[in-house]
């Protein structure tokens, strides 16, 4: 850049000094041309030494390098160098001296290029008798250029030793903006980033400080519509608008919003762009990135992973127990009282027994194969688990399945958790009669806190700290969406919670909850641990087990 300056200055400086020489050269002509001794040489066209030392004195005192007079003719009648005189005047630039004007030109001569000064000799009727060339040789203008460059070095290399540290500095910036990547790698990174958006099954939108979306991945799309970007969020998503106003406020981080799309729930969670992307201030920007998903996808996969660790905890809780008896019975035969061992045995299966007779008129294998895990998981805690005699439920209730286990499962391992590791009781009750079913579940805790109780089935409300809080607010849902209602009190001492459904019509169609049972599940023996289709309903009991078993789930 400094180089391109030089050239520019030098350039300009030439154009400057070759006008400046040409006024010199044009003053002196004209000086010359008005001399009576020029004019009369001119008029007789004749060789005239004196005219010629004149005129070469006048050159030396204008500090040209030549003042050349010629006739009408061109011929030189004064010149420099007299082995000149007589011959014809060079450079082709005479016409316009000859026709009346004068001009400043640039041309090659008998002494090299100069610049010229060519002014027309008038006689006294006003013709044109001859023509004064001045001129300054080439080197004389570049004489100039180089005084005015040298003059000017300091501020070319100060301008260089400016230029150099700025570029340095903005290259540092850049370098710093762009993370210190080369080119070729920020391609490389935004082909990833693009091939990413594309694999998400997750909708992702960027949204900049002026509330327009910048960028929209696949998902996103489908979700939201056909957009084009950039495009106002208030006009995509005008709910996720309302939340994040541009730039007024700071923008924090948000997880697992709720809200609207298109009439469906979605969970969003909102990351904030800009220096404070991380910071506990906020980000003073405006921008930010939200991915969202259908709540139903975000519930189906928690069922499932909930599902999973009711099914490690019953494992692990029957595993304990029946290691605990086996080692009881080992022990036994061991010492030589096999009676003894006979007698424990009778005793285990008498109690086992008892169980699956209190539950003989509960006809909907999930649900019984539930309460048989919760069994063994509170003989685990060592809490007294009962099921009240006389519990019955029909076969018609089995299209409702699973949101009787959701309920069941919930409500017993809450009420496992609230007594905190004590000696307690849990009792579960299940009847029906015509307008419907009702499930009981009490146990001897201290009861629900005062601060909670009145939004105990909001979502995200919990005594038990946060992350908690989702699953009574689950059971609400489900027992809603079939017209029942769950409620809890406190009975002699003893928290009870009370869930009734209605009865389900015949004439409906046949449910999901219908369409999911396992056949290997229809056991007539589900309670029988040595029965080799118990741990299959043990398995299926893990879809009962489901919100109860995972803690994320408890209110």
């Amino acid at each position: 850049m400094t180089a391109l300056l030089v050239l520019v200055q030098t350039w300009q400086l030439y154009g400057e000094a070759r006008e400046r020489i040409g006024e010199r050269a044009i003053t002196a002509s004209r000086i010359v041309s008005r001399l009576p001794s020029v004019i009369q040489a001119a008029e007789a066209g004749v060789q005239n030494a004196a005219l010629n030392l004149q005129v070469n004195q006048i050159s030396a005192q204008a500090e040209a390098d030549f003042i050349v007079v010629g006739n009408r003719a061109g011929i030189r009648l004064a010149h420099p160098r007299p082995d000149r005189l007589g011959q014809p005047m060079e450079g082709g630039d005479n016409i316009e001296p000859f026709a009346g004007r004068e001009i400043v030109s640039v041309a090659r001569g008998s002494l090299g290029v100069s610049v010229r000064g060519k002014v027309p000799i008038w006689n006294a009727a006003g013709q044109v008798v001859g023509v004064v060339s001045t001129g300054y040789l080439m080197p004389a203008a570049w004489h100039l250029v180089v005084g005015a460059l040298i003059s000017l070095a300091p501020w070319f290399v100060l301008a260089l030793g400016l230029g150099t540290a700025g570029a340095i500095l903005v290259a540092r910036r850049l370098r710093a903006d762009i993370l210190n990547l080369e080119p070729e790698q920020i391609a490389a990174l935004v082909g990833q980033q693009r091939a990413v958006l594309a694999a998400l099954r997750e909708g992702v939108i960027a949204v900049n400080g002026q509330g327009m979306v910048t960028l929209v991945n696949d998902r996103a799309a489908e979700m939201l519509g056909p957009q084009p970007t950039p495009a106002p969020l208030a006009g995509c998503w005008p709910e996720l608008a309302a939340l994040t106003p541009p730039v007024q406020q700071p923008l924090s981080r948000q997880q697992n919003l709720e809200l609207m799309l298109n009439g469906q729930p979605i969970l969003v969670n909102i990351e904030p762009l800009g220096p404070s992307h991380a910071g506990e201030s906020g980000n003073t920007s405006g921008g930010f990135v939200a991915g969202f998903r259908d709540r139903a996808e975000a519930v189906a996969l928690a069922d499932e992973l909930t599902h999973a660790r009711g099914f490690v905890d019953v494992l692990r809780a029957q595993t304990h127990e029946y290691q605990n008896r086996l080692h009881v019975l080992s022990g036994l035969l061991q010492l030589g009282r096999p009676e003894e061992a006979l007698r424990v045995l009778n005793a285990e299966i008498e109690q086992g027994a008892q169980f699956r007779q209190l539950l003989r008129d509960v006809q909907v294998p999930r649900l019984v194969a539930l309460l048989a895990g919760k069994r063994e998981r509170a003989q685990e805690l060592g809490i007294d688990f009962q099921v009240v005699e006389g519990s019955n439920l029909s076969t018609l209730w089995e299209r409702h399945a699973d949101t009787l286990v959701t309920a069941v499962g919930n409500l017993t391992e809450n009420a496992f958790e609230a007594l905190a590791g004590q000696p307690g009781t849990v009792t579960v009750l299940i009847g029906e009669d015509p307008e419907g079913a009702q499930v009981e579940v009490e146990d001897s805790g201290p009861g629900v806190a005062a601060a909670v109780a009145a939004r105990l089935f909001t979502r995200g409300v919990s005594s038990k700290g946060e992350g908690r809080g989702y699953g009574l607010a689950g059971v609400l849902g489900r027992v809603q969406a079939l017209g029942g209602q769950i409620k809890h009190t406190r009975r002699g001492g003893h928290t009870v919670f009370q869930v009734s459904l209605p009865t389900p019509h015949l004439s409906l169609m046949v449910s999901p909850d219908a369409l999911s049972i396992n056949p290997l599940s229809l056991n007539t023996d589900p309670l029988n641990p040595a029965s080799p289709s118990s741990v299959t309903e043990n398995a299926v009991s893990t879809n009962a087990v489901s919100e109860a078993a995972a803690p994320g789930n408890q209110a």
